[in-house]
């Protein structure tokens, strides 16, 4: 049966390549994009705007904002309670998927609070417009599920043009009771972003675990912008329940569990001559 397959130490069912935004669990390169980018005339040291990148985690936004209002780190986060944020009840006071991905104008009046009021208040008014129809039954996702599957789309696609295959996949595992069996999930649950998952780790209990358990997550596991959530309302055509990006540019959507072990055993490969490269680089070399 298609939700019996068998688990392999180096086959994941769905992955995506790209490495450039996921490496050794820590943010790269999106991290100089979300400090200050505009500096005040007076140069006090206060940006005069924010940019929030497509996918970042609450805990990156909490920390780029205690960042660009020169505020001790953590603060932001301990303002959630008292924001008064306008988020769905699902969220449970969490706003993960709702700080909408933009630039933000700052100025002395800016706090944690009010920054944190606008991405809300941006996410619900870019969301308010969809409707939560998208996936195999158009009455069992509401807009909270839909911003998590968006949410999963914007982590696990590797270019805009996969996003409305990514969603495919997911709502035709969701249709069938499969497991989504999503890295990006897992390793939100884990607190981490990388491109290795270990069989210990598809063991823990993490409700984040979508190896272990059918259904979607709990939340959101980052903070999709409108192309996921464009992709998340309106799914590609197809019976894929597999994808793997091979390589930057390269990936393959299957129905075809074979099919996807074979892009899979592709995709190893080209990981291990990626990772032989590297160790042939002098520190220098690497550094560039």
């Amino acid at each position: 049966m298609l939700n019996e397959i068998p688990r392999r130490k180096t086959v994941r069912l769905t992955r995506r390549g790209r490495i450039a935004l996921l490496a050794s669990g820590a943010v790269v390169a999106a991290t100089a994009v979300a400090v200050p980018l505009v500096m005040s005339g007076e140069d006090q040291g206060r940006p005069e705007a924010l940019m929030i990148p497509e996918g970042w985690r609450s805990g990156q936004i909490y920390d780029a904002v205690d960042k660009a209002l020169g505020v001790p780190v953590g603060t932001t986060k301990k303002a959630v309670p008292q924001a008064g944020l306008k988020l769905p009840g699902d969220a449970r006071g969490n706003p993960e998927g709702y700080l909408f991905p933009a630039t933000y104008p700052l100025n002395d009046k800016s706090t944690p609070q009010s920054v944190l009021a606008y991405m809300v208040d941006t996410a619900n008014q870019k969301f308010k417009a969809k409707q939560p129809t998208a996936g195999a039954d158009p009455n069992a996702m509401n807009l909270y599920q839909t911003v998590t599957v968006a949410s999963i789309i914007e982590a696990e696609a590797d270019n805009p043009a996969d996003m409305a295959k990514v969603a495919r996949v997911i709502y035709n595992r969701l249709d069938r009771g499969m497991p989504l069996q999503m890295d990006s999930a897992l390793n939100y649950g884990l607190g981490r972003s990388t491109l290795k998952t270990s069989e210990q780790d598809m063991k823990s209990d993490s409700p984040y675990n979508t190896y272990a358990r059918t259904g979607l997550p709990p939340s959101p596991i980052g903070n999709p912008g409108e192309q996921a959530m464009k992709a998340a309302m309106n799914p590609a055509q197809g019976d894929w329940v597999y994808f793997v990006t091979v390589k930057p540019g390269d990936t393959r959507f299957t129905a075809n569990y074979e099919e996807q072990r074979k892009n899979v055993e592709e995709f190893n490969k080209h990981q291990a001559g990626a990772d032989k490269g590297k160790s042939k680089q002098s520190p220098q070399q690497s550094a560039q």
